[in-house]
């Protein structure tokens, strides 16, 4: 950082990741991935999960709002410590009033939303045994899921492709990391004096 930066004009300077979709998408795996390319924290929302909602997922019963709403301010809160940092976090965020809640905490966050056929992530479920999430889940959850909207930030990517295209895919369609927020001193002609240069991001 330059000596004379206010550290608040770096918080754009590193991402704010929330690797997103059903049970089964690879979230995990990718924002596993991601985090350890970007070089920022990574951590997985099932870590967040209380005894309470592990152990009715394991029995195949849905979550309600009232279940999930601790599980999110939790993770809306991870997100807030590390906006200076950057960080990436798996999240199922199915609904937009979920994002909106860690968005209350961390206004900066963008997602990545893995999308696919329902049919390839029952198989993906229904292979890996031991998971607290059943197979028989897979419905409600793309039952709830909220498509991210157009005035939400983030990118949508086919979970079938290999991670490490996914990585790719990812930083190919964000924006150069910026190591300032406020607009670069201006070098050309004062206004008035002539010609005058604007340049644009």
């Amino acid at each position: 950082m330059d000596p004379d930066q206010n550290p608040a004009e770096s918080i754009s300077a590193a991402p704010l990741l929330v690797v997103m979709g059903v049970t089964g998408s690879g979230k995990t795996t990718v924002g596993a991935a991601l985090g350890q390319r970007l070089r920022v924290p990574y951590a997985d929302a099932d870590d967040f999960h209380s005894e309470a909602n592990v152990a009715k997922m394991s029995a195949g019963i849905p979550l309600d709002d009232g279940d999930r709403l601790p599980w999110l301010e939790a993770i809306g809160s991870w997100l807030a410590e590390h906006v200076v940092t950057g960080g990436v976090v798996s999240c199922s965020a199915l609904k937009r009033a979920y994002r909106d809640v860690l968005r209350r905490s961390a206004p900066t966050v963008s997602f990545v939303h893995l999308d696919g056929a329902e049919e390839v992530v029952r198989r993906r479920v229904a292979g890996r045994p031991g998971h607290f999430m059943p197979a028989s889940l897979v419905a409600s959850q793309f039952e709830t899921l909220e498509p991210l909207g157009p005035d939400e930030h983030g990118v949508v990517l086919d979970l079938g492709l290999p991670v490490d295209d996914l990585v790719e895919a990812y930083l190919a369609s964000a924006p150069p990391l910026r190591t300032r927020s406020h607009p670069p001193t201006p070098t050309g002609p004062e206004p008035g004096s002539g010609n005058r240069t604007e340049q644009g991001e």
